[in-house]
């Protein structure tokens, strides 16, 4: 006997469990009233929900027209079979969602669940900005000598201030040969430049004698990886 094949789940479907979770908790509730694919009514209070398979942007643009009509807006979409995983990956959309003012709304199609879960609910949002956040940004921008990172890339590694600093200093060693961190400082490495020398985070640098660094094969090898860079410092260095 052939299998009998699984059904795809429509929009459809999350309406009689959204129509059920509001009625028990009061509200007359009505199925495309003005283009809403839900409204819910319970005194003053109206509530409206927009539903999809997926939460994707054309949702959003539906939630944000509908806050024309209610302060109450949630957006429903089926519940992810891996809930755990998807509720992680979707932080960054959560933090979207709040900020729209926009509330969320999990359907379970499976027995055995709840049928409905309410993530959060549309809240005003008062946008704060970390001070914290904003000078670091501002002093990595300040500590970088020049935009050597293509916006969007992810393969190549991201040169940083400190990596920039790392960089700076294995090409002077390279040039120059062993050094002393005053002497490296004396060209321009500024106050970090013993404390990239000790941690030697990268494995590019390796004492010789006291006080005493050059660079090893990995650190000139990573040189090679950053031509614009290291023809930048020979410039200042008059090499």
């Amino acid at each position: 006997m052939p299998r009998r094949a699984k059904t795809k789940p429509v929009e459809t479907d999350l309406y009689p469990l959204l129509h059920a979770y509001l009625t028990a908790q009061g509200y007359t509730v009505r199925g495309e009233v003005k283009h809403c694919d839900i409204a819910a009514v319970k005194g003053d209070d109206l509530i409206v929900i927009e539903m999809k398979l997926a939460l994707n942007l054309a949702l959003l643009a539906q939630g944000v027209r509908r806050q024309q009509m209610t302060d109450s807006v949630y957006l429903a979409v089926p519940r992810p079979p891996n809930h755990a995983k998807w509720m992680w990956q979707m932080r960054g959309v959560f933090r979207v969602l709040r900020r729209l003012e926009l509330g969320l709304i999990l359907v379970s199609l499976k027995p055995g669940r709840p049928p409905v879960e309410v993530v959060f609910h549309p809240l005003p949002f008062e946008r704060r900005k970390r001070r914290s956040a904003r000078r670091t940004v501002l002093e990595e921008i300040g500590r970088r000598s020049g935009d050597f990172n293509l916006g969007g890339s992810t393969r190549r590694p991201l040169v940083t201030a400190y990596r920039e600093n790392a960089i700076q200093i294995a090409c002077y060693l390279a040039d120059c040969g062993e050094m002393k961190p005053r002497q490296l400082r004396a060209l321009g490495t500024g106050p970090k430049t013993l404390s990239i020398l000790s941690r030697n985070v990268y494995g590019w640098f390796c004492r010789v004698g006291r006080g005493l660094y050059a660079v090893t094969s990995k650190g000139s090898e990573a040189l090679a990886k950053y031509p614009e860079l290291v023809r930048h410092y020979r410039s200042f260095s008059g090499r």
